[in-house]
C-alpha cells in the first residue's frame, strides 16, 4: 500500500501506530514480532508477508535488538529515514521513561517490605534468564557441534571474565562456526533496495569508526563519553536476543563500579514488567548512575548509544542482504556466534544473577516456580514480575 498521503501525515501515522505498540507490547522480542505482523501485514498492509519475513530474517542475522530493528526497517520502508526515527522513538520511549522513573524512585523502597520486593525482582531475573538460556539453547545449539561451541564460550567467560572474556568467546564462536558448522540452505528472493549504496557505506563506516574511536575518546573524555563508549560497545555485540545484553552491560557498568550488582539486578527484574524493547534497561542504568538531571542525561545518552549500532548495521547491510545470506561463510559464522552467546548467557545466569539472588532454599523454590510458570504454564513475563516479588514479601 503506497498511498498519496503527505509525508508529515505519514510520519505522524507511523509515530502513533508505534506508540500504541510501545505502550502495549509485552512479552519480549518474539511477541513483539507477532504484534508487528498483526499491525503492519494483516491490518494495515504496509508490507507483504514475504517482505515481513525477509526483514525478520535480516534482523535475526545482525547483532542488535531484533524487534526494534524490524520496527525501524518498517518505518524506513513506510516513511524513509524520518519514518524510521519516528518508529524507533515511539516504540522505545514508553518503556525507557517507565524504567527511568523506577530508577528515580527505587531508593524509596526502604524497610523490610521494600527490600523483599527488590529481592523478588532479583528472583525474577533468575527465572527470566534461565528461561532465555533454555529456549535459546534448544534453537541455537541443536547439535553437538554448537553445544561444544557454547561450552567453550562458558569456559572463556568464566576463566577470563569481564569484557575480554565475552569478546573472546564471541570471536572464538565465530571462528569455530566457520570451521565446524554446516551452512543452512540459502533462501533466494529479489533484492529490494530501499537505501542507496552511499547511505549503506556511510552507515557501515560510522559503525566501525565509533567502535574504534569511542574507547580512545573515553580515556580522557569524561563520564558522558565513557557511557557512550560502554553502551555503544554493548549494543554492537548483542547477538541472539535482548537478554544477551545482560552480561555485556554487567561487565561495562558493574565491574568498573558505576553501580552496584544489587542495583543492576533490581533494574533488570523491573525491565521485565514494562512493554517494549528490553534494551531500554539502559535508561534505568543511566539514572541509577547519577542523581537528578545528570542521571537523566546519562539515561538519554545510554539509550541512544545502545540502540545506535544495531540501526547503523541495518542501514548498512539492508541493500546487500540477498547476497550476504547466500554466503556459506556468513551462515556458519553466525551459527557459531549464536552458539557462543548461549554460553555467555549461561555463564551470566550463575554469576552474577544466581549468586546475587539465591541466598537460601526459599529463594531457589521461588525462582524455580517462576521458571516453570514461564516455560510450562506460559505465563507472560509481566505476570511473573508481579507474582515473585509478592511471594518474596509473604515468605520474607
Amino acid at each position: 500500500m503506497t498511498g498519496t498521503r503527505h509525508p508529515h501525515s505519514r510520519r505522524g501515522e507511523i509515530f502513533r501506530t508505534f506508540l500504541l505498540l510501545g505502550l502495549t507490547s509485552f512479552g519480549g522480542p518474539i511477541a513483539h514480532l507477532g504484534y508487528f505482523r498483526e499491525a503492519f501485514v494483516v491490518r494495515r498492509g504496509w508490507l507483504s508477508e514475504s517482505d515481513f519475513a525477509d526483514l525478520v530474517a535480516l534482523c535475526q542475522f545482525l547483532p542488535g535488538p531484533a524487534s526494534s530493528q524490524v520496527g525501524f526497517a518498517i518505518g524506513l520502508r513506510r516513511g524513509g529515514l524520518p519514518g524510521a526515527l519516528a518508529a524507533w522513538c515511539a516504540f522505545t520511549l514508553p518503556s525507557a521513561i517507565a524504567l527511568a522513573l523506577f530508577a528515580s524512585g527505587a531508593s524509596a523502597l526502604g524497610g523490610d517490605v521494600g527490600q523483599s520486593l527488590i529481592h523478588g525482582l532479583k528472583l525474577v531475573a533468575v527465572a527470566v534468564v534461565a528461561n532465555a538460556v533454555w529456549g535459546m539453547a534448544g534453537k541455537l545449539c541443536p547439535d553437538r557441534t554448537r553445544a561444544g561451541i557454547a561450552l567453550v564460550a562458558v569456559f572463556m567467560a568464566v576463566f577470563i571474565g569481564g569484557t575480554a572474556g565475552q569478546l573472546g568467546a564471541i570471536a572464538a564462536g565465530a571462528g569455530l562456526g566457520v570451521w565446524w558448522c554446516r551452512p543452512a540452505t540459502a533462501m533466494t528472493r529479489p533484492d529490494r533496495r530501499e537505501l542507496s549504496g552511499r547511505a549503506s557505506f556511510f552507515a557501515l563506516a560510522l559503525f566501525f569508526l565509533l567502535l574504534l574511536l569511542l574507547p580512545l575518546a573515553a580515556t580522557g573524555g569524561g563520564e558522558v563519553v565513557a557511557v557512550m563508549d560502554a553502551f555503544y560497545r554493548a549494543g554492537a555485540l548483542v547477538f541472539g536476543g535482548g537478554h544477551v545484553v545482560l552480561p555485556l552491560l554487567q561487565a561495562e557498568v558493574v565491574d568498573p563500579g558505576w553501580i552496584s550488582e544489587s542495583t543492576f539486578l533490581t533494574g533488570y527484574g523491573a525491565a521485565q514488567a514494562v512493554p517494549g524493547p528490553l534494551f531500554t534497561f539502559s535508561a534505568y542504568l543511566g539514572v541509577a548512575m547519577a542523581p537528578g538531571v545528570h542521571g537523566g542525561i546519562l539515561a538519554a545518552v545510554a539509550t541512544v548509544m545502545i540502540f545506535l549500532p544495531g540501526m547503523l548495521l541495518l542501514v548498512g547491510v539492508l541493500p546487500h542482504w540477498d547476497r550476504l545470506r547466500a554466503s556459506s561463510t556468513a551462515q556458519t559464522l553466525i551459527q557459531g556466534t549464536n552458539a557462543a552467546v548461549v554460553g555467555i548467557l549461561g555463564a551470566a545466569l550463575y554469576a552474577p544473577i544466581w549468586q546475587g539472588a539465591i541466598v537460601e532454599p526459599a529463594d531457589f523454590a521461588l525462582a524455580l516456580a517462576g521458571f516453570l510458570l514461564l516455560t510450562v504454564w506460559r505465563w507472560p513475563a509481566w505476570l511473573v514480575v508481579i507474582a515473585l516479588p509478592l511471594a518474596s514479601v509473604l515468605t520474607g
